[in-house]
């Protein structure tokens, strides 16, 4: 009985307060980080989704996070009741690559050293995880390639612009050409690509090639990088 309590007076009375302009501070400073990392996530991020659209939550969900380890962190009893709370309310969002995943992880993290006052060690973090993401990914890339690019060729005279002359054509002048797609009805042509090519002027090459079978034919360049 004495057991249960001392551990009831432990939870009433482990109230620890929180300083105002420290939170203040620590509010601000993760809406920047957050901000930071959204530009890089647009900047050097690899999704097919919109990304701009997507890292505008990455605020919001910092400064969030960090209120609530905040406010929790200073009660057993309200540290208590939020997993009871998080039982309830369920996170379906819809991620749909690992690399969004790992980008909202981060922002949650922000929110985490800040909502518990560790500044030091979430900037420094920060800082190194984000020079990692920016030497990484511009190692990996190969500007002098101009690769996975989507194209489709629209054509309505397919006898004098068939698919086997226009595979033949794109291949003559890329590295790789990839058939994901071919429509043809009514006297239309319709044939989606993704290729790679070496530079710009392969690519314009390419284009003046495909014009010379059909001088009406249409042709539609997506690069999946520039997406959002």
């Amino acid at each position: 009985m004495d057991k249960l309590t001392t551990f009831q007076e432990f939870i009433t009375t482990q109230n620890v307060p929180i300083p105002g302009w420290g939170f203040i501070i620590n509010l601000v400073l993760s809406a920047f980080l957050a901000g930071i990392l959204g530009y890089v996530y647009q900047r050097y991020g690899h999704s097919l989704s919109n990304r701009r659209l997507f890292s505008r939550n990455f605020i919001i969900l910092a400064m969030t996070t960090m209120v609530i380890i905040a406010i929790v962190k200073s009660s057993l009893a309200l540290s208590l009741g939020l997993v009871g709370a998080l039982s309830i309310v369920r996170f379906r969002a819809a991620i749909k690559e690992p690399e969004e995943l790992a980008y909202l992880f981060l922002v949650i993290s922000i929110g985490l050293g800040l909502g518990a006052n560790q500044l030091w060690i979430t900037l420094i973090a920060f800082i190194v995880i984000v020079g990692a993401i920016v030497l990484t990914s511009r190692s990996a890339r190969r500007p002098e390639i101009i690769s996975s690019l989507f194209i489709t060729i629209t054509s309505r005279n397919p006898q004098t612009a068939s698919l086997r002359q226009v595979a033949a054509t794109i291949n003559r002048y890329c590295g790789k050409a990839e058939l994901k797609r071919f429509d043809e009805a009514d006297g239309l042509l319709e044939a989606s690509f993704v290729i790679d090519c070496a530079d710009f002027n392969r690519l314009d090459q390419a284009q003046l090639a495909l014009k010379g079978l059909d001088p009406s034919i249409c042709i539609t360049f997506l690069d999946s990088r520039g997406i959002g």
